[in-house]
């Protein structure tokens, strides 16, 4: 009994468990999956056998389908995508035509609709926002450039936002219930989001610092020491077998990674970090045509992100911020709003600070950006006992989701403009 209680218990945590959740999951599945059908159907941007990577985006869905990404980055990855793979191309015969993408695409539908509910149920379990409130910041949350792009794509970004989302409500529900997180929870989050992407295993381990009274008990951190220690080498385990225990070879094409994705570029930091890192995660800016081939001899067309023109657009972006910022200040002694702030520090610390992948950090949003809506959340609460405070936070909120719905939906026309003309 217990343990089909546990089974359950887990059930009702990943899937929607209320009328609102399903009512939610079932609007975003009808929406990505109207636009992510109609992609893979008509379009072989989502998988084209002779295109490895960077077709839009910088996204890598062959590479990523076909082998996982290479291992010093996404250590387990291969593991997860073989049975992606294979069930795509169970349901096509084994060739990579339209019903193949339409597999991974909906597999990516479903994933990006239940992220989304994850969100909804955080924001109302958590935070205990009411439900006009929650609705209104996922469906603003849904309109993100990162949102449209992952809910049709099959790369790791997709299951890792649905990962960290519900890691991050799964962690929250527990220092709520002043429970402890078992090893056996540890272990899984790491092995699964540290092995799609291994710099996110550190954000397993953040809601640890926040159980009750860690600190003032030896006991206590000599537990959590033992968890975590227990956890990593399960995790360390699984990567050094796959490498066949070869260290220095995880080492030198780690450090060929960094020196490859961190080369400074001439687009100013500040404006990398605001059209890129922050801004390109939430409103597409405009897009710019590139020449790439696949070292074998053929040639193909890239689309990439360029900076904001618009001054509208550095609002938007700068007005997200300043709400953020200032949730973070209201709420600052709040260990849930710690827990997310400190998780999205190390993605700053990661593409910010040391550069990563700046340049085309706008694909990362995955690793992320569910911090906004989860913050917004949490400056409504700050202000919950003023009436004023709420209206003027909601107006703004509702004004930004219309510049930003208008914006995206033009932005995205350009996007089928791009595939009608190179992916038909």
């Amino acid at each position: 009994m217990k343990l089909k209680s546990k089974f359950t218990g887990l059930l009702k945590l990943v899937f929607p468990s209320a009328w609102p959740e399903l009512l939610l999951f079932l609007f975003f599945v009808l929406g990505y999956g109207i636009l992510g059908s109609y992609i893979a159907y008509h379009y072989r941007i989502i998988f084209d056998n002779r295109i490895p990577w960077d077709a839009y985006f910088s996204f890598d869905n062959r590479a990523i389908v076909m082998t996982g990404g290479g291992f010093e980055r996404h250590p387990l990855s291969n593991y997860f995508f073989d049975q992606l793979r294979w069930v795509a191309s169970w349901v096509s015969d084994g060739q990579y035509d339209g019903c193949f993408r339409m597999v991974l695409a909906w597999f990516s539908i479903v994933t990006v609709s239940l992220s989304l509910v994850q969100v909804y149920k955080y924001l109302r379990n958590i935070i205990e926002l009411p439900v006009i409130l929650a609705v209104t910041i996922v469906l603003f949350f849904s309109f993100f450039s990162t949102n449209i792009l992952l809910s049709f794509t099959p790369e790791t970004y997709t299951y890792t936002l649905f990962l960290l989302v519900l890691f991050q409500y799964y962690s929250a529900l527990m220092l709520k219930k002043d429970r402890k997180i078992p090893v056996t929870a540890l272990t899984l989050a790491g092995v699964t989001i540290g092995g799609l992407t291994i710099t996110n295993i550190i954000k397993v381990y953040i809601p640890l610092l926040f159980e009750r009274k860690l600190f003032w008990n030896w006991k206590k951190i000599v537990h959590v020491v033992i968890r975590v220690v227990l956890s990593v080498a399960v995790f360390l385990l699984l990567y050094l077998n796959r490498m066949n225990f070869e260290l220095g070879r995880i080492f030198s094409k780690t450090e060929q990674q960094y020196e490859k994705f961190s080369n400074p570029k001439v687009t100013p930091l500040w404006d990398m970090i605001c059209s890129w890192f922050l801004g390109g995660n939430m409103l597409f800016p405009g897009f710019v045509l590139r020449d790439y081939h696949n070292k074998k001899g053929f040639e193909y067309k890239a689309l990439f992100m360029d900076t904001y023109t618009s001054v509208f657009s550095y609002v938007f972006v700068g007005l997200i911020v300043v709400l953020m910022l200032w949730s973070y200040a209201k709420n600052f002694r709040n260990r849930w709003v710690q827990m997310v702030m400190i998780s999205f520090f190390v993605d700053v610390l990661i593409h910010c600070v040391l550069k990563f992948g700046l340049h085309t950090s706008y694909i990362y949003g995955g690793h992320f950006i569910f911090v906004v809506p989860l913050m917004l959340g949490w400056l409504f609460y700050a202000y919950r006992n003023f009436a004023k405070m709420i209206s003027i936070f909601y107006g703004i909120l509702l004004i930004v989701m219309i510049y930003l719905l208008l914006n995206n939906i033009f932005r995205m026309q350009e996007f089928f403009i791009f595939l009608e003309s190179f992916y038909r």
